[in-house]
């Protein structure tokens, strides 16, 4: 009895480990589609030579990261007020004044590698191609909200 339910935990645990692996690659997968089809469309919009785009995506690759872990750091702020409901008015002012200071962060690294993209290319194909990267990610939001809420994509699958 203790075999076949050793033998039973294994499997399950085989496949929970196979379905997980699956999903990973799949997400990884679309993951790629989607930065393919951004950079598709950035260079199309903005008219970047290939020199050009093998410069800006790493690099704007590397801003986005960054930016990224700010914005985690916000998140990781803003939810210490869902936690407790009894901050006092000093770690409010507190995390009013770590709040600023991760957007001036922010707005250093945008100016930081304003710098780095207008060494590799003209200031209007840069306006360009952040303009783009914009638009893209709107029309991809719109695209998953309106999916959403025609019930083809289920809360929780898609991060």
């Amino acid at each position: 009895m203790k075999k076949t339910l050793f033998l039973i935990s294994i499997t399950l645990f085989i496949n929970v480990l196979f379905i997980n692996a699956q999903d990973s690659s799949k997400s990884l997968m679309d993951l790629q589609a989607f930065e393919k089809s951004k950079q598709e469309f950035i260079i199309k919009e903005s008219g970047l030579t290939e020199e050009e785009a093998q410069k800006f995506f790493p690099l704007n690759s590397e801003l986005q990261r960054k930016k990224l872990e700010l914005h985690r750091r916000l998140k990781d702020l803003m939810s210490k007020t869902e936690k407790s409901d009894t901050l006092s008015d000093d770690e409010y002012e507190q995390l009013n004044q770590e709040i600023i200071n991760i957007r001036i962060e922010e707005a250093e690294l945008d100016k930081e590698y304003a710098d780095k993209f207008n060494k590799m290319m003209s200031p209007q194909k840069l306006f360009k191609a952040h303009q783009a990267e914009r638009t893209f990610m709107q029309e991809e939001l719109r695209k998953y909200r309106e999916a959403n809420k025609n019930g083809r994509i289920t809360t929780g699958k898609r991060h």
